[in-house]
């Protein structure tokens, strides 16, 4: 089916739902309207925006096989549950993969912070996160195994060095590969488990009332408590310098603990673990944004790349430990095309 195709079938089902849906709540009848394109991301999905000039609502194209909507479905009651803002979800056809959402908002976290509102909008954003921390959700999300783990950091030899790079792994660097995934999905799954994101970062949270909205929450996983708090200021799109990481880290701390949300048994433990848990995370962003541009045809998220390489730095300079990885890309560094 062609991306016309199926705007017009999208198009066609809104006809048919966008009534039934006013109807039900006491909203009248819909106006003359315009669709427009609201985002998209590295995935197959796509977002318009309708506006009939006294509502505005999103409309979520998730084209099967490639994206399912159900786990968005589970994740937002999931989330609301938690007191989360989130979409609710207004009408829906799982089969063709059409949702109707309200509107959280036009405007970003990643498109208003800056390094005066940053701890204002942070704080929100880490209330919500110790919200739907506290849910209960072991048996009712996948968990984030070692399987999974591994599957992800594969992303980064398979991808990023073979595809993209041209290098094979063998011998001593091979070697030092190994060595740093075990020390990594050791470290994550050793940590407490809680419901995790695995994209909570500001391209995901929305400006909003009340604030954040909560979006791109359907690879949800039941796994590292460390995990998202880490992607927030580990971002993909902007960096912050890390003393004001590692005062934000302390902040997720004091609100995790007044939760009682199970956490590493001291901050310098729980900086290791996320620490590490970032590592894991990067590796794999790097894979992923390779992945994106040779096997989907997307390369603008490869200049991205060296920001995870950045973190990568960091976080090997202060984790000995990591020493492996670092004469991994050391080595990496000197084969790299000019």
């Amino acid at each position: 089916m062609s991306v016309d195709e199926r705007f017009e079938k999208l198009v066609r089902w809104l006809d048919l739902c966008l009534p039934q849906v006013f109807a039900a709540r006491g909203w009248g009848l819909p106006g003359v309207a315009q669709l427009t394109p609201a985002s998209s991301d590295a995935s197959f999905r796509r977002y318009f925006r309708w506006e009939d000039g006294a509502r505005s609502l999103i409309v979520m194209d998730a084209p099967p096989p490639q994206e399912d909507c159900r786990p968005f479905v589970k994740v937002a009651g999931l989330l609301a549950k938690a007191g989360v803002h989130v979409p609710e979800i207004l009408a829906s056809d799982l089969e063709q993969g059409f949702l109707l959402l309200p509107d959280l908002g036009r405007q970003t976290y990643l498109e208003v912070i800056d390094a005066d509102n940053a701890d204002a909008l942070f704080e929100d954003a880490l209330q919500a996160l110790v919200a739907f921390q506290q849910l209960p959700v072991q048996g009712q999300l996948p968990a984030y195994d070692d399987a999974l783990l591994r599957r992800e950091l594969q992303l980064f030899p398979d991808w990023y060095l073979q595809r993209h790079l041209g290098v094979t792994l063998d011998g001593a660097a091979l070697a030092a590969w190994n060595a740093t995934c075990d020390l990594l999905v050791v470290s994550a799954l050793a940590q407490p488990r809680v419901l995790v994101h695995r994209d909570y970062m500001p391209r995901n949270l929305m400006l909003s009332t009340p604030n954040p909205g909560v979006l791109d929450f359907q690879d949800a996983v039941y796994g590292p408590v460390t995990y998202d708090v880490t992607c927030l200021f580990k971002d993909a799109f902007l960096s912050w310098p890390q003393a004001r990481v590692d005062d934000w880290l302390a902040r997720y701390w004091q609100l995790a603990q007044v939760a009682g949300i199970a956490l590493p048994a001291s901050f310098a433990e729980f900086q290791r673990a996320s620490d590490l848990m970032g590592a894991q995370r990067h590796l794999k962003v790097i894979g992923i944004f390779a992945r994106i541009c040779h096997r989907d045809g997307k390369p603008k998220y490869l200049a991205d790349v060296p920001r995870f390489f950045a973190y990568l730095q960091e976080v090997i300079a202060r984790r000995p430990e990591l020493a492996p990885l670092a004469e991994l890309l050391a080595g990496l560094a000197q084969e790299q095309p000019a």
